[in-house]
């Protein structure tokens, strides 16, 4: 799967000179929902509707987000959905993007907070044939890598040493020259691809990335500044809300895949997403978190990311304080009224 590259950045920080030229009003709720005194909000995803997004349309089907008062609409990206841009301008509320990315908008520029983390481990991956004769990191040297250029987890990988020898050519989202050639290997997400190539006929081997050392949150809720501090009781419904959401997606995704199936044009399966959704449950739920916790982030998780990418030169030493980037003042555990505060 591609996501949103850093070259994006250069367009959000043109795109935040136009907040004085551009106006950021919203057309007016639909008269069912004025009837009903909901309060109508946009979420921008990072990418097509897929299990990575399941908890947001399990909140908006199963009406966690009408008894929480919020008529939702949910906004599918794509290849370089504008998270930034869309949020900061106002035209979107909140988003769905990664923790990296996050840190990457700050040092753009942009006021992006992070509210909730829906995945504790990033599902990123390289995906090879089982035949391959990638049987270590080591591995990996004198194959075909494809990839797209511009990510953390690239830069990581190539600090890291373990790109030395390798043949990186660009990624275009399908595994169809992994499934020919034993000698290729493709960037992935862990609950998607190697489901594909299954399909396909070919058993693959799936190298976690998070394993050495690259584990940003993923799935990430965020929202721009200023709404937390004009509205934070909205932001803090709708964060409450959104974790509900995920809680029950995890517990059952029946409904929410109903819902990310109608709303992804792009060849999705129910098989693919039943696969994606249940692959993801033990990254949004590690077996030391209760599920109550569910969306949790801590500032240590923050402060090595940001280190991480001041090493590998993702980001200017200083440009970015990992206090800034995430708040967890709105986080609670199922029935707690009182969360912890970061900010």
């Amino acid at each position: 799967m591609n996501r949103i590259n850093r070259h994006l950045i250069v367009f959000v920080a043109l795109t935040m000179v136009a907040v004085g030229i551009v106006g950021c009003g919203k057309s007016s709720a639909p008269k069912a929902t004025a009837e009903k005194g909901l309060k109508k909000l946009a979420v921008q995803l990072n990418w097509f509707a897929e299990a990575e997004h399941g908890g947001v349309y399990q909140a908006a089907v199963d009406g966690t987000y009408e008894q929480a008062g919020f008529d939702v609409e949910i906004r599918p990206g794509g290849r370089s959905a504008p998270i930034a841009a869309e949020v900061v301008l106002g035209r979107a509320d909140f988003a769905i993007t990664n923790a990296d990315d996050v840190v990457l908008f700050r040092a753009a520029g942009s006021d992006i907070v992070a509210l909730m983390a829906a995945m504790q481990d990033h599902p990123r991956c390289i995906l090879v044939r089982a035949d391959s004769p990638m049987k270590s990191w080591e591995g990996l040297k004198g194959m075909t890598l494809q990839r797209q250029e511009g990510q953390g987890f690239v830069e990581f990988l190539r600090a890291r040493g373990v790109l030395d020898g390798v043949q990186e050519v660009p990624y275009h989202g399908s595994v169809s020259n992994l499934v020919t050639d034993p000698n290729i290997a493709i960037q992935a997400y862990s609950f998607a691809e190697p489901f594909l190539a299954k399909e396909a006929g070919v058993e693959v081997q799936t190298w976690m990335v998070s394993d050495l050392g690259w584990n940003p949150y993923s799935s990430v809720l965020v929202t721009r500044g200023d709404l937390i501090r004009s509205d934070p009781e909205l932001v803090d419904a709708f964060v409450k809300a959104t974790q509900k959401g995920w809680r029950n997606y995890i517990t059952d995704p029946t409904l929410g895949n109903k819902s990310v199936l109608a709303a992804n044009q792009h060849g999705m399966t129910s098989e693919a997403l039943q696969f994606g959704s249940k692959a993801l449950v033990e990254l949004a739920k590690p077996s030391e978190l209760p599920i109550e916790q569910v969306g949790l982030m801590t500032m240590d998780r923050w402060k090595a990311l940001v280190e991480q990418m001041v090493e590998i030169k993702l980001i200017e030493p200083g440009k970015v304080k990992p206090e800034d980037c995430f708040t967890d003042r709105f986080i609670g555990t199922a029935g707690s009224t009182s969360p912890s505060a970061a900010q």
